[in-house]
């Protein structure tokens, strides 16, 4: 494990230091692109004969590292709680409606238009997938990823108000996301639907537990948090509260990533208002900056990597040019229409319906679900689509969002 975890953190960081020197690009953008790039290449060297094992080394790597199982019980809990804390709950909680009507109606419709719309249009390509494996793949990529959004946020710029908007929608609309995922894969393995009550059981533990959770542990944090004046003790603290906060809610089978949201939140604004010095105020917000950063650099050279695992045919890479279309038609029609037609009642500037269509990112959330799918004949195919959507949100939004920020929001909105 040491040796994997070195591996990483190595080729991570000169990546990294070969984006900052020579490409310029955002960090996670730049050594997710380079990595991509140098896969790609030893796909190419090695299919020309010239690939001297270096593709088989990376494939080794790439398998002894469980993608899904290193991201949602590992570096998921970090960067949800580094992201919430930056988050003025003071302003989101004047954009609560809009926020929950995003993150729960919104991306239940999106699973439900994403779900038909693969299982009409797939049959173009020659490629067929049940009905229940188009609504998982639904399920998975119709969340928008925290960790790509908020990222690529800090240089869109985007107005304060739509900021938060879109920021708030993508910490909380995995939870639903997640607990709609595991409704449809316990479909999937007993090969009939789940009651309206054992939906919302599911519903109530997973995401209403998550969040009664997350609130006792951050009113237990900021309490001890104020009774005492340590940066080394506080800093400790924090990391208590994530590492072991999260491996609670997973023994209780409650939502971790709701709970560590709901934490970053308290911690992030009263924590820091009421139970924080300057100097640990300081050291708090720049260990957790430093932390989020490392981890969204390792996190995005891995999907650059996994490229090697994924099954790319012709068929495959239709069908994901199809996925993209289908899935920000699903953003534009759940997202995009209602805000643009209810501008004065969401508060947001003229042109935000443009923004959050285009802005809503995918990422590697939706592809650790995907790696999460039983081994069937189906998965190969959902993992193929869930990549290139990624790949195409990643890449060509993530680098676009900022200029359709200026052309349809503009200066006058900030």
């Amino acid at each position: 494990m040491l040796d994997i975890a070195a591996a990483c953190l190595v080729l991570t960081a000169l990546l990294a230091y070969l984006n900052h020197r020579f490409i310029g690009l955002p960090t996670t953008i730049g050594v997710m692109t380079v990595a991509l790039v140098f896969s790609l290449a030893l796909v190419a060297l090695d299919a020309a004969g010239w690939g001297l094992g270096l593709r088989q080394h990376e494939e080794s790597l790439l398998r002894s590292v469980d993608f899904s199982h290193v991201l949602i019980q590992g570096m998921l809990s970090f960067l949800l709680f580094a992201g919430a804390m930056h988050v003025d709950l003071s302003e989101l909680k004047s954009y609560r409606w809009q926020v929950g009507a995003l993150a729960v109606v919104s991306t239940l419709l999106s699973t439900l238009i994403v779900g038909w719309g693969m299982w009409l249009v797939l049959p173009w390509v020659g490629l067929r997938l049940p009905l229940i494996e188009c609504l998982l793949f639904g399920a998975l990529i119709s969340p928008t990823d925290p960790i790509a959004v908020m990222g690529i946020l800090k240089t869109a710029g985007a107005p304060r108000q739509l900021e938060l908007v879109i920021a708030g929608e993508s910490l909380f609309n995995d939870g639903v996301g997640v607990v709609v995922f595991a409704l449809l894969l316990d479909m999937l393995a007993g090969g009939h639907p789940p009651g309206v009550a054992q939906g919302l059981e599911l519903l109530a533990r997973e995401a209403g537990g998550g969040l009664l959770f997350g609130l006792l542990l951050g009113l237990a944090t900021v309490r001890m948090l104020r009774s005492i004046d340590s940066y080394k003790v506080e800093v400790m603290l924090t990391l208590a509260a994530v590492t072991g906060g999260y491996a609670l809610a997973d023994r209780l089978q409650v939502s971790g990533p709701l709970a560590m949201v709901v934490v970053g939140l308290m911690v992030g604004n009263g924590g820091r208002r009421l139970a924080m010095s300057d100097t640990t105020r300081h050291y708090v917000d720049l260990f957790w900056e430093l932390l989020d950063d490392m981890l969204n650099a390792v996190l995005f050279v891995l999907i650059g990597m996994e490229v090697l695992l994924v099954r790319l045919t012709p068929h495959t890479l239709l069908a994901g040019a199809l996925a993209v279309v289908v899935t920000l038609l699903a953003r534009a029609l759940t997202v995009g229409l209602p805000v643009g037609a209810l501008a004065r009642a969401f508060r947001l500037p003229e042109g935000s319906g443009w923004v959050l269509t285009w802005g809503g990112l995918r990422g590697a959330i939706s592809v650790a679900l995907a790696l999460s799918l039983p081994a069937d004949s189906g998965r190969d195919v959902v993992v193929a689509l869930t990549y290139c959507v990624v790949i195409f949100s990643i890449l060509v939004q993530g680098l676009s969002v900022g200029r359709v920020v200026r052309r349809t929001v503009g200066e006058r909105a900030r």
